[in-house]
């Protein structure tokens, strides 16, 4: 059985729940904070608050407050599925012989989801070792909560649980209600908070330290090689950055740097993706964004930002060693997505050498802030803003300095979404326009040459990406944008700078290979 006596890696914490409403607050944190294959034992005496907990739980998880939740205390089990995670609430209050409890298949429910357990004693031999016990004993009006994990992963949640209850109570958000957030491709979690100070709502960001990954080149690890964001002062600082220019960048209300934690500025629900579907309104966005873009490339943008701390943040440039190690995830991970015959050194040598070739052809004499991942997941309409602030900008950690061709074809050459040529083409020649304009030493020719590169090497760095989402972390859904990604390779490759990358892919990963990479 789950106990306080497991030795391995056992931590604890122990809480005073003062009454219904604390034992509540300690359920939803957990929810949070739950994934597939957490079982959590809730142990105490009758009437010590062992269902509380676990409706309170089965509630955040659901995103409903009036779910019913019923005791299982004679149907043994009930099971919920709520949307990416399942929970299975088990009763062994009336277990008749502990052997019943292995009847019910815990194994397997934990594969899909989380298992919920009040009176675990009475199949103790049955249950893993390595979930969380939460002990609960009364103590006048209130309860007093034991709480041991078992693990490395229940012990460093059970620290990141305190330390989000220690900044939510600082900060004035103890009282939000807090509802999970779909996750993304990244290591990062979010909370929506809504109802925090003066009824305003939030966010609260959850951005663990990237730990260096295998060395790649030099020693050194593809993120450093890459220039991403190592912790969570990358936030504060590109946020505090966009919004000295007076740009709607999410102000932070708090923050928890050696945790990794920020209640941050919610924009909302008006993602450019929610308005795709709505052509006016997304030509707005567009445009808006077209115009923001062309702005951005007249500031003398900063290499280093003065955090609230005191200490000061230092931007890297998007130089020749980082876009060739983002290119390389193509042949890391596409290639044996699409082919079972090994890459050989010699084949990796002719992409590297063309790659080289081409990205000497962009300029880097005068770089801008380049957020890197400007397009519709990222971008917010805020019409009741003025200017350049009615487009929201997050996810903006990875910004280095760089060519302002990256960011405008990361918009107009979205893989998750479809922008036809025609209208590419359009917004594009509003840009150099609006450039042209005001900038009597803007080279049309040599910009387009650098689109055409930097959208190349982006859609080729993504083939990679959407590939090892898929075979690494197990999420195939990326896999549908693949031919679309290709589509916007091979429009780019037609462009004469890029010969000798054509070259290559013709050769080696042809147009007509990649449109069948998609399942």
């Amino acid at each position: 059985m789950i106990s306080a006596n497991t030795p391995c890696c056992r931590s604890g914490q122990q809480l005073e729940l003062a009454d219904e409403s604390a034992s509540i607050r300690l359920a939803v944190g957990l929810a949070m904070l739950a994934k597939k294959g957490d079982l959590i034992a809730l142990h105490g005496n009758l009437g010590s608050g062992k269902t509380t907990i676990a409706r309170g739980f089965i509630r955040a998880l659901a995103n409903n407050p009036n779910l019913e939740v019923p005791s299982p205390t004679f149907t043994l089990v009930q099971n919920y599925e709520l949307g990416d995670i399942s929970v299975s609430h088990m009763d062994f209050y009336r277990l008749e012989d502990p052997r019943d409890a292995d009847e019910l298949g815990i194994d397997e429910v934990l594969d899909a989801g989380v298992v919920l357990v009040e009176w675990p004693s009475r199949a103790a031999e049955f249950l893993p070792q390595d979930g969380l016990l939460v002990e609960l004993v009364e103590k006048g009006d209130g309860r007093i909560a034991e709480l041991t994990g078992n693990s490395k992963s229940w012990s460093d949640r059970l620290e990141k649980l305190r330390r989000i209850d220690a900044l939510l109570t600082a900060s004035g958000w103890s009282t939000a209600t807090r509802r999970r957030m779909p996750g993304d491709a990244s290591s990062r979690r979010y909370e929506r908070l809504n109802n925090g100070p003066d009824g305003i709502s939030g966010l609260l960001m959850d951005m663990p330290s990237r730990p260096d990954g295998e060395p790649v080149h030099n020693g050194l690890p593809y993120s450093r090689i890459a220039h991403l964001a190592e912790d969570i002062r990358a936030v504060e600082a590109i946020n505090l950055g966009l919004r000295e220019q007076d740009l709607s960048a999410p102000d932070i209300f708090a923050i928890d740097i050696k945790s990794g934690l920020a209640v941050i500025e919610d924009f909302g629900a008006s993602s450019f993706r929610s308005l795709v579907d709505q052509p006016e309104q997304f030509g707005l966005c567009l445009t808006g964004a077209v115009m923001l873009l062309a702005n951005l490339a007249k500031i003398n943008w900063p290499d280093h930002v003065k955090l609230s701390s005191g200490e000061v943040y230092q931007l890297s440039h998007y130089d020749m060693d980082a876009l060739l190690v983002e290119a390389e995830l193509c042949l890391d991970w596409y290639w044996p997505h699409l082919k079972t015959s090994p890459l050989s050194q010699g084949i990796r040598d002719e992409f590297m050498t063309a790659w080289r070739e081409v990205l000497h052809l962009v300029p880097t004499d005068r770089p801008v802030w380049v957020l890197r991942d400007f397009h519709v997941d990222n971008l917010f309409w805020l019409p009741e803003r003025e200017g350049d602030r009615k487009v929201g900008l997050i996810d903006t950690q990875d910004c280095v300095l760089g060519h302002p061709a990256y960011d405008l074809a990361s918009l107009l050459q979205d893989v998750r979404i479809t922008i036809p040529a025609d209208v590419e083409k359009d917004y594009f020649d509003m840009y150099v326009a609006a450039r042209g304009s005001e900038e009597a030493g803007f080279d049309a020719g040599s910009f387009t040459a650098a689109y055409a590169v930097l959208g190349a090497q982006r859609a080729t760095k993504i083939l990679g990406i959407f590939a090892r989402l898929n075979a690494r972390d197990g999420k195939p859904g990326y896999l549908k944008h693949l031919p679309r990604t290709s589509d916007v390779l091979e429009h780019n490759l037609r462009h004469p700078a890029l010969a000798s990358v054509k070259a290559w892919f013709d050769k080696h990963l042809p147009d007509a290979l990649r449109q069948g990479s998609g399942s």
